[in-house]
C-alpha cells in the first residue's frame, strides 16, 4: 500500500513539473516604496499574483535593488513600478544598461518616469523628462491606437481619475503615442500654492512604447492611487505593455483601405 501510495505521489510530481516549466516568460517587477508610493503595493502584489497566475507568467516582487545585482537576462520584461531607475548604484545601472542592449523588455509605471534628471540614459529610455502634475482629478483619457496590446479592449474615451503627469518634449521623435488625456476634462492649472501646472495642450500623452538601443520601452503615466490596481481594465492596460515588452509580439497590423 506505501508503495502505491509512493508511486502515485511521483507520477503527480511528474505531472505537475511541465505544467510548471510551461509558463511562457519570467518578469521581475520592482516596487520600492517611496515618499508618495507605497500604500499602493498592499493592493499592486496581489493583482499582479493574480495577473501572472491567468496569463502563465513567472512573476518575481522585488521591494528593493538586489535582483539588478545579478543576472538579468532570465527576464523577458523588468517593471519599474512606481520606482525611478534612480534607485539603482552605479554597477547595477550598467547591468541594466547592458540588458537592454541585449534586446530586455523596459516597462515604466507612473512614478518610474518621475527621475529628477539623475540618470540621463534613462530618461532617454522612458522618452520624456518629468516636468510637473496637478492635483489628483477625474480626466478622460483618448486612445489613440487601438492597435498596440496595452490599449485592445479599451473604450475610445475612458474616464480615469489619476495625477496627470507633465513631461518636457519628447528626446526623440520615434515615441508611440498611444493615449492622450483630453485637458479640458480637468484642470491642468490646479497645483498646490507656489507652484505652477499649466499642461500640455492638445498632445498631453499618458502612455506610449518606442524601441531603445536593442530593446523595447512602454511607458504608461498612470496608477498612483491604490485603488487603480483592483481595476480590470487598468490591469488589462499594464499586462498589454508587459506582454509586448516581453515579446516584442501583439501590435496589429493596421487594415490598408479597400
Amino acid at each position: 500500500m506505501r508503495k502505491s501510495i509512493v508511486l502515485l505521489a511521483l507520477i503527480c510530481a511528474l505531472f505537475a513539473m511541465p505544467a510548471q516549466a510551461q509558463q511562457q516568460f519570467k518578469v521581475l517587477v520592482a516596487a520600492i516604496p517611496n515618499k508618495y508610493h507605497n500604500d499602493y503595493v498592499t493592493v499592486a502584489k496581489p493583482s499582479f499574483e493574480r495577473m501572472a497566475r491567468q496569463h502563465n507568467f513567472e512573476l518575481v516582487w522585488a521591494w528593493d535593488t538586489r535582483p539588478f545585482d545579478g543576472d538579468l537576462s532570465q527576464y523577458a520584461a523588468i517593471v519599474f513600478l512606481n520606482t525611478p531607475g534612480a534607485e539603482l548604484s552605479e554597477p547595477q545601472r550598467k547591468r541594466f544598461q547592458d540588458y537592454i542592449h541585449a534586446g530586455g523588455g523596459f516597462v515604466a509605471v507612473h512614478k518610474a518616469i518621475a527621475t529628477a534628471r539623475e540618470w540621463t540614459w534613462y530618461e532617454h529610455l522612458v522618452g520624456r523628462s518629468f516636468r510637473t502634475h496637478p492635483y489628483i482629478q477625474t480626466g478622460v483619457i483618448d486612445v489613440v491606437d487601438h492597435n498596440f496590446p496595452a490599449t485592445l479592449g479599451l473604450p475610445d474615451r475612458w474616464l480615469w481619475t489619476d495625477e496627470w503627469y507633465e513631461y518636457d518634449a519628447p528626446y526623440s521623435s520615434d515615441l508611440h503615442v498611444v493615449m492622450n488625456v483630453d485637458e479640458s476634462s480637468y484642470d491642468p492649472t490646479l497645483i498646490w500654492p507656489g507652484q505652477k501646472a499649466e499642461g500640455m495642450g492638445k498632445s498631453h500623452p499618458v502612455a506610449w512604447y518606442h524601441f531603445f538601443e536593442g530593446g523595447r520601452s512602454f511607458v504608461t503615466a498612470l496608477g498612483h492611487t491604490p485603488e487603480l490596481y483592483n481595476d480590470r481594465l487598468y490591469l488589462d492596460h499594464l499586462y498589454g505593455g508587459i506582454y509586448w515588452a516581453a515579446t516584442g509580439r501583439g501590435i496589429v497590423a493596421e487594415k490598408s483601405a479597400p
